[in-house]
Parts: structure tokens; C-alpha cells; sequence
């Protein structure tokens, strides 16, 4: 019987030459993440007794959820961990103005296919876009992986997402992934792989793959992949050098065994808006056309990227966004911010009126940069719209991908680009 993805990879790193799902494997992770609350993993990772990390080369550090510190408690915080660092000699410390965690793994080539990586931020598996198996996990397991350099994990079972047809405009990932969540639920991928395939994979981007990868966080996935191909390898031989590239890449079988496999024909989908409070309540955008927003969020690891940012200024250049609507314009990395500005993208999007910020989570979390209001709206290209998520139980957010972002800043109201 041939192996997924996801098996392949916890095989190899089990030492094994096949697993099964439902197996315990103990594993060695190549990479260990985490970005703000590495100070809360240190705390408990001295309470263990124990003095070094197992292996500083594979520790991964990204501050990028409250940056630059807008409070006196994130600054201690912040403190805490750049002091972590120096005493434990962690060469892989971003600090502030890096970008979103998920973006600078992929960035800067930690993510690669066949690693096995765990951070502690439930949107790891965005790193799958690279043919990784990257699964989050809580503060205390990130401690001890600190600490002994193995977890045990169960090897999941895997969900096949099948993916033809060509995005029609207007159309983008963000949106494949709000309707393959309409329609399996929060919970229709419960601790299993998400493996995605089918004859539109090669006509997505990297940045693509990683929002596809991001939203199955959504659906209760322990990790999302994409099997590696010609763009993965020139994503990556862009960022190591050609020598440093694999030349054979882990793949899944072709008698391999899934769960369940579910076919979407893209070719018919329309822009998509989840409504609150469920990233599952993606319905197409005309359903909500005509639903007043307060405020456009442009950004995150879900919705910052260069494509998004290229697809946002090209439809606000030279017009202005409406009176009674502001909008953030967060970019994901500072790569995707220098390049955005190098292409006059940020700057289109500041003279249509957007406020520009520095790349980092930013209001996705509801910390700073762009809280609610009680009753107000907000149209977000982000992950996640749960009540309270952007700092106020009493507001809503509905979540679409840069496209509708844009046409509904221009219109004061959810609107339909392809209008």
C-alpha cells in the first residue's frame, strides 16, 4: 500500500519505512517555531531544570504579533525573549519588522519539502505550501521539544482536496479555500492532513499554496501539504542557491490511501465572503453585497501577500476609498513591503487613502493596530473572523480575499469585483 504525504515524511523521520494512520511515532523535528509567547515556552522550559535547548540551529524565533511593542507588558515581553536568545546562542532570531512568522519561514527557506516542523501558532501548516509536514502545537510541548529535541505525535489520517479548472478573475486562493471550508465545516478535517492536488496546482503560486495551507488550520487540520514540484523548486533555488536544493523530493504515492477525497472544479467559483463569526460561512460575495463596513483590513498571513497587495492596487489606483470607511494595509513580510513599494503598489494604495503599517500581524489578533469598535463592521482578508478576534466581542468581521477587500473600501460596503 503507498503512502500520503503526510506518512511519508512522519516515516522517514520515525525511521521507519511506512506508518499507519492512528500510529504514535516519535519524531525529531528539523525546525521548531515560535514568535511572542517564546518568553511563556522559556518560563516553562527553566522549569524543567534544564539549561540548554537540544539544538539552538533549529530553533526558529519570529517576533511579529505585537510589533513594534504597543504596550509596556509587550515590551517585557519582547525583552525577555531577545535576552533568551543571546543567553542561548539561537542564530534564528527575527525581531521586530520581519514580517508574520509563517511568511518569513516560507521566506526565508526553513520551511522545506520533507521537514518535519512544529511551532507554537495554530496557522503552522501554512509551511506545508513547501511540501512540509508542519503541524502547531502548545506551549508546553514546544517546551519540552526545546528541551529533548522529540515529540510523539499520531500519524493522521489524510484528506485529499482535488483541485481543477482555472480561477476565473477576480477569483484567487483565498477563495478555494473559504468555499472548501463552506462546505466540510470547522471540523471537517479534525486532526488529519489536508493534502491538496489536481491539475490547478501548477498554475498557483507559492504564496498561493500558503494561504491554501493557512485556512486548513480552519478546518481543524493537523497539517496542510502540497506536494513539491517545478515551483517549489524555484521558490527555493531563489532563496538557497542551486546546490542547496533537493533534487529528489518527497512525494505521495500514487496508490496511495486516503480518507476521503473531495473534487472541486474551480472553474465556476465565485468570490467568497465568510460572515460572522465562522471562517465556514463562506457563501459567494453577492449573497452579502450591500452590507455596510466600517473598515477594510488588507493583510496577514492569509491576505498580505504580494499577489493580494498587486490585486488591491490595481483596482483602487487613481480612487478613493469611501468617506465612511477606512482601511490597514498590513503587508505579511518586509520582502513582500520593500517589493510592494519598489512596484509603487503601496503607494497607489496610499493616495486611494489606506493607511500603510509595518509588516507583522498587526489587527489580525485583535492586539493593535486597528481594534474595533462595539457594532462596527470589518472586512478582513485575514484567517479568522470569531467573535472578539480583532479586539472587541461586539463588533463582526467577514472575511474575503483582496479583491472584494478592495471593491468594498472603494464602496463603503461589501461589493462585487467582477462589477
Amino acid at each position: 500500500m503507498g503512502q500520503t504525504l503526510a506518512e511519508k515524511i512522519l516515516a522517514q523521520k520515525a525511521g521507519r519505512s511506512a506508518v499507519v494512520p492512528g500510529e504514535i511515532v516519535t519524531v525529531e523535528p528539523d525546525v521548531a517555531m515560535s514568535h511572542d509567547n517564546a518568553a511563556a515556552i522559556a518560563k516553562s522550559f527553566a522549569a524543567m531544570g534544564v539549561q540548554r535547548v537540544w539544538d539552538p540551529a533549529r530553533l526558529v524565533i519570529i517576533l511579529d504579533h505585537a510589533v513594534p511593542a504597543p504596550t509596556a507588558e509587550h515590551a517585557e515581553n519582547h525583552r525577555r525573549i531577545r535576552q533568551f536568545v543571546r543567553e542561548q546562542g539561537i542564530g534564528n532570531f527575527y525581531d521586530i519588522g520581519h514580517g508574520v512568522c509563517h511568511t518569513v519561514m516560507c521566506e526565508r527557506a526553513h520551511a522545506r519539502p520533507g521537514r518535519l516542523i512544529v511551532g507554537s501558532d495554530s496557522h503552522t501548516p501554512t509551511q506545508g505550501a513547501l511540501g512540509a509536514f508542519a503541524a502547531g502545537i502548545g506551549r508546553t510541548e514546544m517546551a519540552a521539544v526545546w528541551a529533548l529535541g522529540s515529540i510523539w505525535l499520531r500519524v493522521p489520517p489524510t484528506l485529499r482536496v482535488v483541485l481543477t479548472g482555472r480561477l476565473p478573475h477576480y477569483v484567487a486562493a483565498k477563495d478555494i479555500a473559504l468555499r472548501v471550508l463552506a462546505m466540510i465545516g470547522p471540523a471537517g478535517a479534525d486532526y488529519r492532513a489536508v493534502e491538496f492536488a489536481g491539475d490547478l496546482i501548477p498554475h498557483l503560486t507559492i504564496e498561493d499554496r500558503m494561504v491554501l495551507c493557512n485556512l486548513t488550520a480552519e478546518m481543524g487540520a493537523k497539517t496542510g501539504l502540497v506536494p513539491p514540484d517545478a515551483a517549489t523548486r524555484e521558490w527555493l533555488t531563489a532563496r538557497l542557491g542551486k546546490t542547496d536544493v533537493d533534487s529528489d523530493f518527497l512525494l505521495p504515492d500514487p496508490d496511495a490511501s486516503y480518507e476521503r477525497t473531495l473534487v472541486l472544479d474551480v472553474g465556476d467559483l465565485e468570490p467568497q465572503v465568510a460572515a460572522p463569526h465562522s471562517p465556514a460561512n463562506g457563501r459567494p460575495v453577492g449573497e452579502l453585497a450591500g452590507t455596510p463596513i466600517d473598515q477594510v483590513f488588507l493583510g496577514s498571513c492569509a491576505g498580505g501577500m504580494l499577489g493580494d497587495l498587486r490585486t488591491a492596487a490595481r483596482l483602487m489606483k487613481g480612487r478613493r476609498i469611501a468617506p465612511a470607511t477606512r482601511m490597514i494595509v498590513v503587508p505579511a513580510s518586509a520582502e513582500i513591503w520593500r517589493r510592494a513599494l519598489d512596484e509603487g503598489l503601496l503607494a497607489a494604495l496610499a493616495e486611494a487613502g489606506a493607511v500603510i503599517a509595518n509588516p507583522g500581524c498587526g489587527p489580525c489578533l485583535g492586539a493593535h493596530q486597528g481594534i474595533l469598535a462595539a457594532g462596527e463592521r470589518c472586512l478582513s482578508t485575514a484567517n479568522r473572523n470569531f467573535r472578539g478576534r480583532m479586539g472587541n466581542r461586539d463588533s463582526e468581521i467577514y472575511l474575503a480575499g483582496a479583491a472584494v477587500a478592495a471593491t468594498t473600501a472603494l464602496a463603503g460596503k461589501i461589493a462585487d469585483p467582477r462589477q
